[in-house]
């Protein structure tokens, strides 16, 4: 008998030892996540976009003087191959589509991460392994004929830029009247917002005015439904710009963006690899362009000309009569909006100089030569980034519109775009 005992606890020894290891839970692979992304955060200042989780998974230790690359990958790899041994039969559509952007997520710090060790990628193989998507591509023949319908409209002598940029200068917001006129759109964009969403009641923003920064405005959201929204005043703000940063940076855009993610995916789920946002990834896609729609959520077509008409062209003294043509011409802008991307493409891909990428952003955006460069510094900065933008926008108008949020639907468009701000997803999964 007891040679029976010890030969069947010799028995299960063996088994022990030879079974695999279990997978770890999506918890612990979260926290492993957090960590990573914290401690790659230390070699790129740009790289966290916000953490608001514990306190104790910031990295404890100094950085070292050198990117520890081949650590920092294997346990990238690590993740990547946990994700791969989780049984999707057993989970959730919710938990797939959890598990779908942690893998979108971890493939974009991978690639992050082969960058900042010097590897190169074109223009669309980054755009594609950090947002998950494949950018259109346009000629400049596409975008000279849309200069020709511009051209028609805006008579005068000069080329067109310099018409177009002394035309646009009798709608800058006076420095006097900076504060007062984007305070009153904000707190308007959010009091839209609210009759629809019901936000954390302690939800709030302080508000900067800043200087030389590569862009025109920055939320860096706090947690806890707080954010600071910065301005940047290094050039001329134009009256449009305050309704489309009141909406991109607070309501319902990044502000609103974060803190339903916070609220429904960290607080409610415990889903912990939401509390930390790597800008260089397909989050992003998502944050940009779900910040540029949801303008024209909170403020749908003749509604936001008529606000502009009646409050804030007063507020800044400017001349109301004339925001109608002045919007027309806009709705013609941004038509060239995509010139941009190829500005960066171009450039990024070694086919132009910085010099080459500010005169195609003169030429076809219509920018004034300083602000043409403080452009390229944007593109030198954060690369493809630029596609979040227009290209993430168009993608989430064309999932809302899918879902039954049309322009005719206003009540339904703000119930699905509130899904998207909610819950997981990434490019790809917008476009199913």
């Amino acid at each position: 008998m007891r040679n029976l005992i010890i030969a069947i606890g010799l028995s299960l020894l063996l088994f022990a030892c030879n079974k695999a290891p279990e997978t770890p839970s999506m918890e612990k692979m979260a926290e492993d996540y957090v960590r990573l992304v914290l401690e790659i955060g230390q070699y790129d200042s740009d790289f966290v976009d916000a953490y608001y989780g514990p306190e104790e998974w910031k990295p404890s230790t100094e950085k070292a003087d050198k990117l520890p690359s081949d650590d920092l990958m294997a346990r990238t790899e690590v993740l990547l191959k946990q994700c791969d041994e989780i049984d999707t039969t057993a989970i959730s559509e919710l938990e797939k589509a959890r598990l779908t952007m942690f893998i979108k997520q971890l493939t974009a710090v991978k690639t992050k991460l082969e960058m900042m060790s010097g590897k190169i990628y074109s223009f669309d193989e980054e755009a594609k392994l950090l947002y998950d998507t494949e950018p259109p591509h346009y000629s400049a023949a596409h975008f000279d004929s849309l200069l020709s319908n511009l051209e028609a409209v805006l008579s005068g002598e000069g080329d067109l830029s310099t018409r177009y940029n002394e035309y646009a200068n009798q709608f800058i917001i006076p420095k006097d009247k900076l504060d007062t006129v984007f305070r009153l759109a904000i707190n308007e964009a959010r009091k839209r917002t609210n009759l629809h969403y019901n936000l954390p009641t302690n939800e709030n923003f302080v508000l900067e005015y800043v200087n030389d920064k590569s862009w025109s405005g920055y939320n860096y959201y706090q947690g806890n439904s707080q954010s600071l929204i910065q301005i940047n005043t290094d050039f001329p703000i134009f009256i449009q710009r305050a309704i489309d940063l009141a909406c991109h940076e607070g309501y319902p855009g990044h502000h609103v963006f974060n803190a339903l993610l916070e609220q429904n995916l960290v607080n409610k789920r415990g889903w912990k690899e939401f509390s930390v946002y790597p800008l260089f990834s397909p989050q992003s896609l998502i944050a940009e362009g779900s910040a540029n729609y949801g303008i024209s959520v909170a403020f749908p077509g003749q509604e936001r000309i008529d606000f502009e008409k009646q409050v804030l062209f007063p507020l800044a003294g400017l001349d109301s009569a004339k925001a109608d043509q002045y919007y027309q011409m806009l709705d013609l802008m941004g038509k060239l909006n995509y010139a941009g991307n190829e500005a960066a493409r171009k450039y990024l891909n070694g086919e132009i100089s910085r010099e080459e990428a500010a005169n195609w952003l003169e030429k076809y955006l219509l920018y004034a030569p300083d602000r043409a460069l403080q452009r390229t510094r944007f593109i030198d900065q954060y690369r493809s980034y630029v596609i979040n933008y227009n290209w993430g926008k168009d993608l989430v108008a064309n999932y809302i519109e899918r879902q039954g949020g049309s322009v005719d639907q206003p009540e339904k468009r703000w119930e699905v775009f509130k899904e998207l701000l909610s819950n997981p997803h990434t490019a790809s999964s917008l476009q199913k």
